[in-house]
């Protein structure tokens, strides 16, 4: 594909996001991505269509609805390339996708002295639920920590694996550092130790193809918020064989096969999981989603973030008074770019550049540990979408190489 041809199809695509005819240049795709029409068209005929109590009824309406929801199942298992539909539970997003997953295993696999092990690099929702769950069973929680470029050796994995290891939990792309982790080869280190590996996909899925059998990840968690789906709806993907031996987050209607007074049997999977009234709008939303990743293709996709990422990569380095955060490779950071201004702190950076048309996130982005490690309080992330374009970035550039000098300070 020639650069010609990318930018023809990013601007072909990009028409098809409402939001984006803003004359804003959104760079903020890590916390959450624009909608394309066909996400908001799929929802919208779903609740004027379709909307009803899935599973509950056996007349047309509700059958329809139940079909929508399976239908989202099962194409979000293929796009992950899960061996069934079974081991996708639907979840409100990555956040309480972990919270299942650390409240639903650690109950029946951890023990007084047990170790889970954990990045400093993870979001809050990927070290918090394991904390209390260690807390809580009296294990201990191990960190394990990247070196300076973000990258995380097998001496440093070694050094945090022990007979003692049931858990390593780790995210596949950092929400700061932008790093990619080689999961596929972590998880050959922790099942040869005799433990099992919790992804955090929330980086990584909307931006890369993820095949969790090639991986042979345990678990992965992710949102569809951040994939151009709707807010509300993700995913907890878990092996077969281990989501069958999980017990129940929460109780209530659905997730169940029989109740009685002094007796209860619960649903088969997935659907023990997925209490009370599920979210078939969203699960449509997710749906619409993923076929429009399809239609785009990852090479697009890609190549585009790729480009944006080198631009601003070395635009930022070539500015007096921009601190890099992590690797100061472009090829090191999936589309996320972290940074410091000397003598200004991020809200204001970000301020500055919002009231310049420009959209950028500011403060630990739900990661204080990492902070800790890096020896910073917060820093400044833009991050990038495919729809996102070379003009965006050299106004991102543009405007923040005003920032000091806005603030009183010389170059």
């Amino acid at each position: 594909m020639t650069d010609q041809e990318l930018k023809d199809n990013v601007i072909k695509y990009r028409k098809l996001f409402p939001l984006l005819s803003q004359d804003i240049a959104y760079l903020d795709n890590a916390a959450t991505t624009q909608k394309p029409v066909a996400v908001l068209d799929a929802m919208k005929a779903y609740y004027e269509e379709d909307n009803a109590n899935p599973f509950r009824g056996v007349y047309d309406l509700s059958e329809r609805a139940t079909e929508r929801y399976e239908e989202a199942r099962a194409k979000t298992a293929a796009f992950i390339n899960a061996s069934t539909p079974e081991e996708i539970v639907f979840v409100r997003n990555a956040t309480e996708a972990l919270n299942l997953l650390a409240y639903s295993w650690c109950e029946d696999n951890i023990s007084e002295g047990d170790e889970i092990v954990v990045s400093v690099m993870e979001h809050h929702s990927d070290f918090l639920p394991w904390k209390y769950m260690a807390e809580k069973k009296n294990a201990k929680l191990v960190k394990l920590e990247p070196d300076e470029t973000g990258a995380v050796t097998d001496e440093a994995l070694d050094k945090c694996l022990s007979d003692k290891t049931k858990l390593v939990a780790i995210t596949q792309v950092s929400n700061v550092l932008g790093r990619v982790n080689d999961i596929k080869h972590i998880a050959e280190k922790v099942h040869a130790a005799g433990a099992l590996i919790s992804v955090d996909g929330a980086q990584s899925v909307p931006h890369m193809k993820v095949d969790v059998r090639d991986m042979d990840a345990d678990f992965l968690s992710f949102s569809g918020h951040k994939m151009y789906g709707p807010m509300g709806i993700g995913a907890l993907y878990a092996k077969k064989k281990h989501l069958e031996k999980l017990r129940p987050f929460m109780y209530g209607g659905e997730m169940i096969a029989t109740v009685h007074w002094d007796r209860v049997t619960y649903a088969e999977i997935p659907h023990k999981f997925e209490a009370g009234t599920v979210n078939v709008g969203g699960a449509v939303g997710l749906s619409a989603a993923i076929d429009f990743i399809n239609e785009v293709g990852w090479d697009i996709m890609e190549k585009q973030e790729e480009k944006l990422t080198l631009k601003a990569v070395n635009g930022i380095k070539e500015i007096n008074g921009i601190r890099l955060i992590g690797s100061d490779r472009p090829e090191d950071h999936k589309g996320i770019v972290t940074f410091m201004v000397d003598d200004v702190h991020p809200h204001d950076v970000a301020d500055i550049m919002g009231r310049a048309g420009v959209c950028v996130r500011a403060g630990h982005h739900c990661a204080q540990p990492l902070m800790d490690h890096l020896g910073v309080k917060s820093t400044c992330r833009a991050s990038f979408a495919f729809y996102n374009t070379e003009e965006e970035v050299d106004k991102f550039l543009t405007e923040l190489s005003k920032v000091r000098g806005l603030m009183g300070y010389g170059f």
